[in-house]
């Protein structure tokens, strides 16, 4: 019996050990949600090279991480050189470089956008289980679900709230923004038009639509025609527009989606307090 226990414990450590192996080593990321995923989940040196996007504060909520590794191109030529063993990536960015690397036998994983915060979670599992780090996925996924739960509760009046972007577009429940807008407890006016996926929204129908509260992202820097609708009077001066201050806790599958739940939470409270 002591004998077959020390088989048993030679085995497991060898599988173990495996395990450990088996983890990718070199690891480049070319999107930049890759990159904030792979920066939040990877072992100390698992992750070699990021993306440029990686280090701007517009679109990445961890530039500050980022900017402890070198960032690569994004040409098929500089990952090459860099030998990875894994290369992560977003479907609908660097296709060349992607279908050149598969096409050289590189481990290529394509991540596809996501749409809501369970499609967050499932992305940041599936991270951890490509990084040999599910250990450290499932504590980030404790500590998300935990702090949702905190964030989530039922209030007595939902307002009704339009998502206003640059040429006059909106988002719907089934994109990530909208989901955002219904865990803090907000109605989206984008469902009841029929653009559950969001689409264009003439200003003159917005107004119409007499939503309680319009939301707009913080533009980049600089002037364009495609954003100037945002400056409109009409809505400059409705006392209904409110702006998204931390745009990049919007855009990828991580625990920083919550501060966006937390910022439209209090952006609803403040609407209620003044009814």
């Amino acid at each position: 019996m002591r004998r077959s226990k020390i088989i048993g414990l030679a085995a497991a450590l060898v599988f173990a050990g495996a395990a450990v192996l088996a983890a990718p080593q070199r690891v480049v990321s070319l999107n930049v949600c890759t990159d904030q995923l792979a920066l939040l989940l990877a072992a100390p040196g698992q992750l070699t090279s990021v993306s440029l996007l990686s280090r701007d504060p517009r679109t990445s909520a961890m530039v500050e991480a980022a900017r402890a590794l070198p960032t690569n191109s994004g040409k098929a030529e500089d990952i090459v050189l860099l030998d990875p063993d894994l290369v992560l990536a977003g479907t609908f960015t660097t296709r060349a470089t992607v279908s050149m690397l598969e096409r050289l036998g590189y481990r290529v994983e394509v991540f596809a956008p996501i749409n809501s915060l369970n499609d967050a979670r499932a992305n940041i599992a599936r991270m951890g289980a490509l990084l040999g780090q599910e250990n450290r996925a499932a504590e980030v996924l404790a500590q998300f679900d935990a702090r949702l739960a905190a964030l989530t509760d039922a209030p007595s009046r939902r307002p009704r709230v339009a998502l206003y972007y640059a040429l006059g577009n909106t988002a719907g429940r089934q994109t990530l923004p909208g989901d955002i807008l219904f865990h803090a407890g907000m109605d989206n006016i984008a469902e009841a038009r029929g653009l559950p996926f969001g689409g264009r929204l003439p200003l003159e129908e917005l107004v119409l639509d007499d939503p309680d509260l319009i939301l707009i992202g913080r533009p980049y820097g600089g002037h364009s025609r495609a954003t100037e609708l945002l400056d409109h009077p009409v809505l400059r001066d409705s006392g209904k527009l409110r702006r998204i201050e931390d745009g990049a806790a919007w855009v990828c599958e991580l625990p920083q989606l919550l501060d966006a739940v937390a910022e439209m939470r209090a952006i609803r409270q403040d609407w209620e307090d003044r009814q």
